[in-house]
């Protein structure tokens, strides 16, 4: 796989989530390499501190610095942006990374939430929502990840916290098309508002990491299968990507001077599991803008933070 051409970033700050591990850690020691300076909010201090190591293990005049952030806690997430608006320092670079996927029953956040939907995709509202002050003085690139799960999600407006019936599958799209339909309705009301913010979305494909060990395992007595089936998968070469080949597509969208907004970069092989980093057609699921427009405001009163506030 061709390396994707890596920007000069000297002097440009950068926020990842998710950056403690897996495809988060990757990419986040990539940018280390363009000479961004990094915050990397993790919700495991001890997981944040191996993190930093290993980044400057490959960079060792990396400027990185970690923050505590509990996707799954709206309180965190509010305490974190409080931190970094009072820090002030304009961002350039924000990607939405971190999720927990398919745990076997349901499980919700500290607000009450199903733990997918809250952590994966409204506790990166809240947070792209009280950091849209920093946003627009650092005129930044969002990316938001979602998963080609969103081909097959659908938002239930009947259920959107899957108290009636909970699926781990179907949870799991719900929320990674919701990342996806905001990543869309930001660049949307950003072009319309002169917020001077470009968003689009990214995903990895089929990506060797933890995720398929944790979210899977959650509350099991012993290990899901996931996790195994996929090492399998990726021993025999058949589609599963490393780390390094997955985090490309959202390095891609995120650092691109070809990167737009308004859409979506996954990898161009058979059914995006594996392959090069490519503009993707916007899945069908997606392509509703008043549904997109609903799940905004409806958004906005789940997590209390307003854009037209912030800006």
């Amino acid at each position: 796989m061709n390396e994707v051409p890596e920007p000069d970033l000297r002097g440009r700050l950068a926020v990842v989530t998710g950056a403690s591990d897996g495809v988060g850690l990757g990419l986040a020691a990539r940018l280390a390499r363009t000479g961004a300076e990094l915050v990397l909010p993790v919700r495991n201090a001890a997981k944040g501190a191996a993190a930093l190591e290993r980044i400057r293990a490959h960079v060792p005049d990396a400027r990185v610095s970690t923050r505590t952030l509990d996707l799954a806690s709206l309180a965190s997430v509010e305490a974190l942006a409080g931190t970094l608006n009072a820090e002030g320092r304009p961002i350039n670079l924000l990607i939405n990374n971190a999720g927990v996927m398919a745990p076997p029953v349901r499980h919700t956040t500290e607000d009450g939430y199903e733990l997918q939907f809250g952590t994966n995709y409204l506790g990166h509202v809240a947070l792209t929502g009280r950091l849209l002050p920093l946003l627009r003085a650092g005129r930044a690139h969002v990316t938001t990840v979602t998963s080609s799960a969103a081909r097959g999600g659908r938002i239930d407006w009947e259920d959107l916290q899957s108290e009636n019936r909970y699926s781990p599958v179907r949870a799991y799209g719900q929320s990674k098309l919701a990342n996806l339909l905001f990543a869309l309705e930001l660049d949307r009301r950003s072009a319309s508002g002169g917020w001077d913010i470009v968003s689009n979305a990214a995903h990895p494909g089929t990506t060797l990491t933890n995720l398929y060990a944790s979210g899977p395992s959650l509350g099991r007595g012993r290990p899901a299968p996931h996790a195994a089936i996929v090492k399998r998968l990726a021993r025999l070469g058949i589609l599963v990507q490393t780390v390094d080949a997955g985090l490309r597509p959202l390095l891609y969208a995120a650092t691109s001077p070809a990167a737009a907004g308004g859409q979506l970069y996954g990898p161009d092989g058979w059914g995006e599991f594996t392959g090069e980093p490519k503009k993707l057609k916007i899945y069908k699921s997606a392509r509703g803008e008043a549904e997109a427009a609903r799940l905004w405001q409806v958004s906005e009163r789940l997590t209390g933070v307003a854009f037209a506030a912030a800006v």
